[in-house]
């Protein structure tokens, strides 16, 4: 049985959908929306950690800066090579370094007046593993 929600007749005179005339559901085993899960779901923390990484991704100037970073010989730049490329203030670049710092990315060693940014041999690797072992649709041939 259908019920057409876009006829007026469908209505209370207050607005309101009738609920003697929404279909009537089978709700015996047969008739399960759900499926199983064939894998194992990303836990509570996992998945707030890594939408921290993520968000700390999610910005522009942060895929820049590790660019900037990784594209440096060794791997490391000071904080004073990264300003200008950039086009923003120290202070602003800091913060977003701060950011991928928190977020696990890069570490920070400070030398004398400058701080010295390197990434997190394995970080990125890290992220790629979780989306792909937690959001990957499992073969149900296998």
């Amino acid at each position: 049985m259908f019920v057409n929600i876009d006829n007026d007749e469908s209505l209370t005179h207050h607005g309101r959908m009738a609920l003697d005339l929404l279909p009537v559901v089978d709700a015996t085993p047969a008739a399960a929306c759900c499926t199983p899960r064939t894998a194992p779901a990303i836990s509570e923390d996992d998945a707030q950690q890594l939408a921290r990484t993520l968000k700390a991704l999610a910005d522009p100037t942060r895929l820049r800066l590790l660019s900037l970073i990784a594209a440096h010989e060794g791997g490391e730049a000071c904080v004073c090579d990264l300003t200008e490329p950039v086009g923003l203030s120290q202070p602003t670049v800091s913060h977003h370094l701060k950011q991928l710092t928190e977020a696990g990315l890069v570490t920070r060693e400070k030398r004398g007046v400058w701080a010295y940014f390197t990434i997190v041999p394995g970080a990125l690797d890290a992220v790629t593993g979780h989306l792909q072992a937690h959001l990957r649709v499992a073969d149900p041939a296998a």
